[in-house]
């Protein structure tokens, strides 16, 4: 089973990822981490390191590259990445989007980083416009059009626990329909 976890930062991505390759006995592939070590490995900083890649589109394509390939080509895996869901296209089983208000983002963001929230949710907002300029430009990717995922959720909505219930519910749902031998509407996706 391929599931993907895509949305913006601090949208609950990294909570619900892990949470759902433990629940099915998946492993869980982070996006975030391949870019972040990319960026280690080059002496950037993560913020640093996104504004290279406005100018280096060479950096997005490698990470999106590797992300797709993971995705074409192993099973058991929870794909977490803000386009996991478009570069996994129907090789996915199941892929959401999960967001929350740039304000809850943000104080997440502050406060796994130690960061002032107001600050932590302006660079937020600056990187997401950055990175939906490259996606558009790129790959003709909308990435505000939800079309393509299976469910979408508003993470500021549920506290931890309720949001990965939640999502655990709906694999469980479609692998019973699955079982039943109901075949899922293929999108038509390709990347």
């Amino acid at each position: 089973m391929l599931l993907t976890v895509s949305g913006p930062p601090g949208s609950g991505k990294s909570t619900a990822a892990p949470a759902l390759a433990d629940a099915f006995g998946l492993e869980h592939i982070s996006g975030g981490d391949i870019f972040r070590e990319l960026a280690d490995e080059r002496g950037y900083t993560p913020l640093e390191f996104n504004k290279l890649a406005e100018e280096d589109d060479q950096i997005d394509r490698d990470l999106d590259a590797r992300l797709q390939e993971i995705a074409r080509e192993r099973e058991d895996v929870v794909l977490e990445s803000r386009l996991a869901g478009w570069l996994a296209g129907d090789h996915a089983d199941f892929r959401f989007w999960l967001d929350a208000p740039v304000s809850v983002r943000g104080a997440r963001i502050a406060d796994r980083e130690g960061k002032d929230p107001e600050a932590a949710a302006e660079e937020t907002a600056a990187r997401e416009s950055s990175e939906a300029k490259r996606y558009e430009e790129y790959y003709g990717i909308d990435i505000e059009d939800r079309s393509i995922y299976d469910l979408s959720m508003n993470t500021g909505r549920w506290d931890e626990d309720a949001m990965i219930a939640l999502l655990v519910d709906a694999v469980e749902a479609y692998q019973a329909d699955a079982d039943e031998g109901k075949e899922p509407v293929e999108l038509g996706v390709e990347f």
